[in-house]
């Protein structure tokens, strides 16, 4: 049996002085007072200048920002709207779910979704205007009947080409079978053909020319066919650093666009957007021979000072960086000790002279503080956890909080 106050139903029968109101609205605490300290901080000036230094070394090339996977963890609303008003023409997904979302946000250039499975959902399609990359002949059948279906207008695709990667894409052996499909459906209109590279971050140049010379020739036998090819694509962010010939009439940067070199030493002007930081919460002493954390991994070899901060795995902070990586506090390096745990994580301040509880700690990014200035880049994260930069930025969790800031 549930009880409930009569004020709620009659406050002239409460015994109260003060009768309950009909509807009980919840305080609220202003952010600071409920928010945690951890967040990622997205410096939207670096973005755009990242932006504008790939419109440069891509020669004339259009450049599609590659926005997939949430904009590799920046927020692509925010990112995708920052690009846009920049000069960005045209954005690239993986997700038709992902190209919705910037609909949605009001985002008005052209979007590719690149990630070739659509189910039944070429009616979302046509709905908000998207441009679909097809791998197979049967796509653009079921494509051209939707139109028919629906009364829309004729549909730009474009045509993905496997040269090598053996993922998606049409073989080479279908290439004519595709241009004979899109000839019998004219409601169905080729708007570009484009590849992908399987060897470009890993410096094998000969590898990209081959795979060049196969798409070179699969533009040829759709060409032949009387088909014209607006525009080709190919590179991504590796490629536009290794080879000229790969820019064709546009690229695809990912990672560059965030700052993150796809090879060391290249393009040394680009910045770093992203920069996740938190706070010590708490200290404590520890005598030698104290352990810390789950399992008593790690084992007070001299009487330290421990810090405690908020964020843990389940916010990005890998639970493989357990013993391995720093964070900086004050501008100086602190170890994590004991094993990175869901929510919070430990680090050794006893180097770190007058660190006390509100210190902020870096865990991506840079620092500059009494003690000095260091940067943490998503390279070095990687090179613990045996990994790449592209995994570090995208486990960044969606419950951290992203502030957008404008230096």
């Amino acid at each position: 049996m549930t009880l409930q106050h009569p004020a709620l139903f009659d406050p002239g029968q409460s015994a109260l002085a003060t009768p309950l109101p009909r509807v009980l609205r919840p305080q609220r605490a202003l952010p600071s007072e409920t928010v945690r300290p951890t967040r990622a901080e997205i410096n939207l000036a670096a973005l755009r200048h990242n932006l504008r230094v790939l419109q440069r070394v891509s020669g004339g090339a259009e450049v599609c920002c590659v926005l997939k996977a949430d904009g590799y963890g920046h927020g692509s609303k925010a990112v995708a709207r920052t690009l846009e008003r920049a000069g960005a023409t045209r954005m690239c997904v993986a997700l038709l779910e992902e190209a919705i979302e910037l609909r949605q946000a009001g985002i008005r250039s052209p979007i590719l979704v690149m990630g070739g499975h659509y189910g039944r959902a070429w009616g979302e399609i046509l709905r908000f205007d998207l441009t679909p990359v097809v791998h197979e002949p049967s796509q653009l059948r079921e494509l051209a009947e939707e139109v028919r279906y629906s009364g829309s207008e004729r549909i730009g695709v474009h045509v993905k080409i496997d040269t090598g990667m053996a993922r998606l894409g049409v073989h080479p052996t279908q290439v004519s079978a595709v241009a004979s499909m899109l000839k019998q459906h004219p409601e169905v209109r080729l708007d570009g053909v484009m590849t992908h590279f399987a060897c470009a971050d890993s410096g094998d140049d000969e590898s990209i020319d081959a795979q060049l010379d196969a798409f070179d020739l699969a533009c040829s036998t759709i060409a032949h066919h009387g088909i014209d090819i607006p525009l080709r694509h190919a590179a991504n962010s590796a490629a536009i650093a290794r080879s000229p010939r790969a820019h064709l009439d546009a690229v695809r940067p990912g990672i560059a666009l965030f700052g993150v070199p796809p090879q060391p030493g290249w393009l040394p002007e680009l910045r770093p957007v992203m920069r996740v930081r938190s706070e010590i919460v708490a200290l404590r002493e520890l005598e030698p021979g104290m352990t810390v954390g789950y399992g008593a991994t790690w084992r007070a070899a001299r009487r330290s000072r421990i810090a405690t901060l908020p964020m843990g795995y389940a916010d990005g902070l890998s639970r493989g960086l357990s013993g391995k990586a720093d964070l900086l506090v004050r501008g100086r390096r602190a170890p994590i000790v004991g094993v990175v745990s869901m929510d919070m994580t430990m680090i050794d301040v006893t180097d770190v002279e007058g660190a006390q509880v509100g210190d902020e700690v870096v865990a991506l990014g840079s620092q500059k503080g009494p003690l000095g200035e260091d940067h943490i880049d998503a390279a070095e994260l990687a090179a613990h956890l045996g990994t790449i930069a592209w995994e570090v930025l995208t486990n960044i969790s969606r419950r951290v909080p992203r502030f957008y800031r404008e230096p």
